[in-house]
């Protein structure tokens, strides 16, 4: 428990526990649900000891046990000398992701040396033993294997204050297993290896009490802790039970009481913990409980000893390593407002952490925080201080962890330390080791009495000398890093310490911006030390490249911290001084600071660096970036007159405007200065170089901004300042003249320059502006003027293109299209505009000029025009958007289907209008049955369009007309087409089956048509469709030539032999390609020969079945005669033995299926 100030008020301990932080608990997380009545103590005794039982929650999430990977049973054996080897431990996967902040060297590990040496001098000069047990309070007690007590006091010299005991006492009662100092430092509990417990009187050494009787013969005592009443103790043997002693004195006659607080046959307690309270705490409510918390194999339990005995809590671990050590350690922490006892608990690799508060009714509530997982086992858990634990691992690591962000900041090893282990007393060795075999399990790893916690000390004995941890002040953390030259690491740590981000901080105190000034001096003098050590450090001989190289990778670091602690004077005065001394360092230096400046972070300069800045940039030819840096400086660091000067030696336009905005509120200057450059040559007619389209650009973004109330190139004009910069460049805009008149100019020369450079782009910067000031009335007064200027220096001037003033009234039918328009433009100008815009001789722009012209007919502006004239123009020009808008204003929903039809781009929309005209309600029956007509009169149009969606239309809205439409198509592959949509099924459309019956010879005409265009399908047809009549339709196959067509049908008529005698001919000239002279025998012409044969065989087979035995006989010979001819012409002739091979297996073939 951290130290606390020397006050009685429960008010100062709360302010030094920082009640005020914002990383407080917060103490109605993760409550664990009240019971009504608490168990008592006997019921608890008379559980079955489970481990696996669970503790149930109203939230099951919060106990995680999921991921706890329980250990098997085999560990790794500690002797009893308590040393151990630890190399085959199971590691566990980590699960707590520590942080990666810098936190340096967070302890101080240092020797007692003074009791050390004296320990190990006791052992040989009155052969105290070795060490077994330590206990730290305001003095320090060793307890020795011999029985012995050594108490030190904690003064520099740690002198021996006393030795208590004797080698006699320690052979009768066995080695020292358990110590306490009681709250005053006035008595010492000693308990020891066969049971036996002694108090002693601190003051003089003598021996006060014996205690042979308070608990079961034959067991060890494991623990002995005084508790906030010196009157009362507690007691743990190694039979796992628990009892309470009870100091009397009556008549002078000192006694003491015992009663069991919890028996070990039902379970065996191995670690217990009673919640001390400091002085300055001791009004503490809880301190009314007198809480003990007692840790078995299988559970934690809290009790409270007054007024009465009480279970408060029980909370079973659930699956553990049997070998892991239980652990309890107190703590009061802070809770928003208030300071509550904490009870950390561990066993195996998961801290639990419990809030423990009382209620207005008295009554105690148990919270369960955060728990902490750890990729280790623990041996020992220790509090520093509020807020940072100690936590050894079965490795002899020492991990120091801040417990709210859970992370880890340092690991220490202590291996050195040889910590002293308590191994044979948990296995009673001294009283025939006689405990459980859990216990002793449990007891290879137990070190409890080897580390002991008191004012942010922890003592940690070893057999050969005594170890102390505590935690460095925050400037000895510094000093550590910087020691070791880690000045980074050292200014990182200090930043986190300035922004109150820091874990485990010591020794900086008062409110925030005192901490913060003491740390920000203490970061001053880092940096000054960080230059040094740059200047000290750089290369004094080698390539520039390497110096470069070594301040680069420093004085970036200078500069952050010094804006992060906003000490400008310090960058520009000490440090810059400094680096001056060498040239490369500071040239780096200036050139470290641009991305400073471009970010933001680094607004003014010093005139002295800003004048060595511009120097050093402009003698490397980097205006660029010159450029940009003085766009993002303030003003006021500024020369205006040396930087307006280089910005036009240089070019330097952006910072030019810049500085006249902001350092003299003048946004006009600019204006004129870039008219300067682009106009001679626009007015001379002659082409812009490309530096010069640059400024013109630049010019147009630059009035575009200053209209829309943004400053250039980055952020906003001042508020107090839009309007006036509006005012003031739409009247330079619209002079008549120029402030310098050259010889011959025309009126308006500004607005005539910006239509020459680019009109388009000079008409998108007004429409912009026109849309950003639609509610000032002032901006629509010059929006207005600009207009009509627009109109005469556009309209009434030869000089521009028609392309030219095309933009302009484009751009008016915009501006005049919009609802909210407030332009007034003389009716006129709509006949031009519409003139312009229909114009047949001007074919650019179509797309544009047409949509413009739409856009400005549904906003309203069709009334400025007579609608036949307007009808007219556009069907001219091709307009058919705008004459479809026209025609459905006018219900002519007929003459709509024309302009589709005409319009190249949306001829495949012709489909939808007219199904949706067709079928979606709200059009009358005269106003469809038009479209109907239109629609038939031109469906032959349709068909070259699309002819899949014409047959669609036809199946849904003109089936009636098959015969109709067929009629009217001409041309024949066009009719196929429009027949195979229709016919074909793959295709997906549905035609009226009843209608098709009606009309077999469409069927017979498509199949004419296939025979023609697509042959290789006719089967495939045949075969689907049932709409033909048969007779026709073999008639026209055998037009067409196509044998197995006419086969099928033959065979479909009923006439096999037809078929049989069809594809008998087809296959004797096939089969005589390979006898006669030319013998081809290409594979082609063999798979076409096989093919055949196969289906002739086939069409015997099918038919076999319903003929007589002529009939058979009549198929089956002529076939087999056919293909042995050829076999035998084969054999005779000199073809290849491939070939013979192959018809070989096909004769075999059929000669099998005729046995058959």
């Amino acid at each position: 428990m951290s130290e606390s100030p020397d006050t009685q008020s429960l008010v100062s301990v709360s302010s030094q526990i920082n009640l005020s932080d914002g990383d407080g608990i917060d103490d109605k997380e993760f409550d664990i649900p009240q019971v009504d009545t608490p168990p008592t103590l006997e019921s608890i005794l008379n559980e079955t000891e489970d481990e696996d039982e669970s503790f149930i929650l109203e939230d099951p999430t919060l106990l995680n046990t999921d991921n706890i990977d329980a250990h098997s049973g085999e560990t790794s054996s500690l002797a009893s000398s308590d040393s151990g080897d630890r190399t085959n431990l199971k590691r566990r996967k980590k699960v707590s992701d520590i942080g990666s902040s810098i936190h340096g060297s967070v302890v101080r590990r240092s020797v007692l040396k003074g009791v050390s040496a004296q320990v190990v001098s006791a052992a040989d000069r009155i052969d105290a033993g070795l060490p077994t047990a330590v206990v730290v309070s305001s003095l320090i007690a060793v307890g020795t294997s011999h029985g012995l007590a050594l108490v030190f006091g904690k003064d520099p010299n740690q002198a021996l204050r006393l030795c208590l005991g004797s080698t006699a006492m320690g052979a009768q009662y066995g080695a020292v297993s358990a110590l306490s100092i009681n709250s005053d430092c006035t008595r010492l509990l000693c308990g020891f290896a066969k049971g036996q417990i002694t108090m002693w009187d601190l003051a003089n050494g003598k021996l006060l009490r014996t205690i042979t009787d308070a608990h079961p013969p034959g067991t060890a005592i494991l623990h002995i802790k005084f508790t906030d009443d010196p009157t009362i103790a507690i007691c743990n043997d190694s039979g796992g039970s628990v009892f309470e002693l009870s100091f009397k004195r009556v008549m002078g006659v000192r006694t003491c009481e015992s009663r069991c607080l919890f028996s070990g046959a039902k379970g065996e307690v191995c670690c217990i913990e009673p919640l001390l309270v400091k002085l300055e705490l001791r009004d503490h409510p809880i301190t009314q409980y007198a809480l003990l918390a007692m840790a078995s194999l299988t559970k934690v339990l809290v009790i409270g000893l007054k007024p009465s005995l009480k279970v408060w809590l029980t909370f079973p671990y659930g699956k553990t390593n049997p070998a892991s050590v239980p652990l309890l350690s107190w703590q009061f922490v802070a809770v928003q407002s208030a300071v509550m006892p904490m009870l950390a608990f561990c066993r195996g690799n998961a801290i639990h952490f419990l809030l423990v508060k009382k209620d207005e009714s008295g009554a105690i509530h148990v919270s369960k925080q955060r728990q902490l997982h750890l990729h280790y086992d623990l041996i020992n858990l220790t509090w520093i201080n509020s807020r940072t634990l100690a936590l050894l691992d079965s490795a002899e690591k020492l991990h120091v962890v801040d417990r709210q962000s859970q992370h880890e900041l340092e690991i220490v090893d202590i291996a050195e330390v040889q910590l002293v282990y308590n191994s044979s007393h948990f296995k009673s060795l001294a009283t025939g080791g006689n405990v459980s075999q859990a216990l002793a399990l449990v007891g290879e790893k137990a070190c409890y009495q080897s580390v002991s916690g008191y004012g942010g000390q922890i003592i940690y004995l070893g057999t050969k000398s005594v170890h102390v941890i505590t935690l460095r002040t925050w400037r000895e953390r510094l000093d550590y890093l910087l020691k070791q030259e880690r000045f980074i690491e050292a200014l990182s740590l200090a930043w986190s310490l300035h922004e109150g981000k820091a874990k485990a901080v010591v020794g900086l105190f008062g409110d925030q911006s005192k901490r913060k000034g003491v740390v920000g001096d203490r970061m001053v003098e880092i940096l000054l030390q960080y230059v040094d050590r740059a200047l000290k450090k750089c290369p004094e001989q080698g390539k520039i490249q390497v110096m470069e190289q070594h301040f680069q990778e420093m004085v970036p670091v200078m500069v952050d911290y010094c804006l992060l602690l906003e000490r400008i004077d310090l960058l520009f005065g000490q440090i810059y001084n400094k680096l001056s001394e060498i040239s490369v360092a500071k040239g780096v230096f200036i050139e470290c600071l641009e991305p400073f400046i471009l970010n933001d972070k680094l607004t003014s300069i010093t005139p002295q660096v800003m004048k060595d800045l511009l120097i050093h940039f402009q003698d490397r030819d980097m205006m660029e970036n010159i450029e940009a840096c003085i766009v993002h400086m303030d003003i006021t660091s500024l020369d205006i007159q040396q930087v307006v000067h280089m910005c036009w030696e240089h070019s330097l336009y952006d910072a030019m405007i810049y500085v006249y905005n902001r350092g003299m509120n003048d946004y006009i200057t600019p204006m004129e200065k870039l008219f300067q450059i682009i106009s001679p040559p626009l007015r001379a007619g002659k082409s812009l170089t490309d530096e010069q389209v640059v400024m013109g650009n630049k010019l147009l973004v630059y009035i575009s901004c200053c209209l829309a109330g943004r400053a250039y190139p980055l952020g906003n004009i001042p508020e107090d300042l839009v309007s006036l910069v509006k005012h003031q460049v739409f009247e330079f805009l619209i002079r008549l003249h120029s402030t310098e008149v050259a010889s011959g100019e025309e009126l308006y020369p500004q607005i005539r320059t910006l239509l020459h450079f680019d009109t388009r782009e000079f008409l998108n910067v007004l429409a912009l502006t026109f849309e950003d000031f639609r509610n000032d009335k002032q901006a629509v007064e010059h929006q207005q003027r600009i207009v009509d200027i627009l109109l005469k220096v556009m309209v009434e001037n030869s000089d521009f293109t028609p392309s030219q003033v095309g933009c302009l009234f484009t751009f008016l039918a915009r501006q005049l299209a919009k609802p909210d328009n407030t332009l007034f433009v003389n009716r006129m100008l709509f006949d031009q505009v519409l003139e312009f815009l229909c114009s047949p001789d001007d074919e650019s722009r179509h797309a544009e000029r047409q949509q413009v012209l739409l856009e400005l007919l549904q906003a309203g502006g069709i009334v400025q025009f007579d609608e036949c004239r307007l009808i007219a123009m556009a069907e001219k020009a091709a307009f058919y958007q705008v004459c479809e808008f026209m025609y459905e204003k006018k219900q002519l929903y007929d003459k709509v289907i024309c302009c589709y039809l005409n319009d190249q781009l949306r001829q495949e929309e012709i489909f939808n209008y007219v199904h949706n005209m067709l079928s979606i309600p709200g059009y009358s029956t005269e106003e469809k049955e038009s479209v109907w007509n239109k629609t038939m009169e031109h469906f032959k149009e349709l068909v070259l369009i699309n002819p899949t969606k014409a047959a669609e239309l036809l199946a849904v809205h003109f089936s009636t007309e098959l015969r109709s439409i067929v009629d009217q198509l001409e041309d024949e592959y066009l009719l196929f087409q429009l027949l195979q949509s229709l016919l074909d099924s793959s295709d997906g459309v549905q035609v009226n089956r009843e209608l098709l019956q009606l009309n077999p010879d469409i069927h017979e005409q498509y199949l004419n048509l296939l025979c023609q265009h697509d042959p290789r399908h006719v089967t495939d047809f045949l075969r689907v469709s049932e709409h033909y009549r048969l007779e026709e339709a073999i008639q026209i196959t055998k037009k067409h030539k196509l044998h197995e067509a006419s086969a099928y049908l033959l065979e479909k008529e009923g006439d096999i032999h037809g078929a049989f005698l069809v594809l008998l001919e087809i296959l004797k000239l096939k089969l005589s390609l390979f006898t006669d002279g030319a013998r081809e025998e290409n594979e082609e012409t063999v798979q076409v020969a096989e093919t055949i044969l196969e289906e002739t065989v086939a069409l015997c087979q099918r038919n076999s079945h319903s003929l007589n035995q002529q009939q058979r006989e009549a198929l089956w010979f002529p076939l087999l005669e056919a293909v042995m001819s050829t076999q035998k012409q084969l054999k005779d002739g000199s073809s290849s033995q491939a070939l013979e091979c192959k018809y070989g297996s096909s004769f075999k073939l059929l000669l099998n299926l005729i046995c058959q």
